[in-house]
């Protein structure tokens, strides 16, 4: 990967320690140690969102004329995984492992599934159509607040 990709792909990285330390905060009953990670959990997927939201997805539309293509469904993973968040937050806030843990499995196994479509196909694309345009969106991206 290149350009985009390798700006990108970091991202997912940071975010999966703060989602595997508090889930392992939640399981062992340390409940601020849980929300302060999945705090940094949140923020860190928020800000990575609309990275590409705001800024990837309306630029690979425009240059390939595909809005019903993969970026309908990053949007639609999107916002399946934001469902889980609130779900994990309620169990994080009801101090329920169980309830927590089961929201966990499934945004975990969603994450990854996701994260790999975005690595190996849409940065790709996106490194491919969007050469000339990187480091102005690289440029949008990191002007995106957190």
């Amino acid at each position: 990967m290149d350009g985009l990709g390798n700006y990108l792909a970091p991202d997912h990285r940071r975010c999966d320690d703060y989602f595997s330390a508090a889930e392992a905060a939640a399981l062992q009953g340390e409940w601020e140690a849980a929300e302060a990670q999945f705090n940094h959990f949140l923020a860190g997927m928020q800000h990575h969102f609309a990275k590409e939201e705001t800024v990837l997805f309306p630029a690979f539309e425009q240059s390939t004329h595909l809005t019903g293509g993969p970026t309908e469904v990053m949007r639609m993973e999107h916002a399946q995984m934001r469902g889980l968040f609130q779900d994990m937050q309620q169990a994080l806030a009801s101090r329920d492992a169980n309830a927590y843990a089961g929201a966990a499995e499934t945004l975990l196994i969603l994450m990854q599934q996701h994260n790999l479509k975005e690595e190996q196909m849409l940065y790709r694309m996106c490194d491919q159509m969007l050469v000339r345009e990187s480091a102005e969106l690289i440029a949008r991206m990191n002007a995106i607040a957190q």
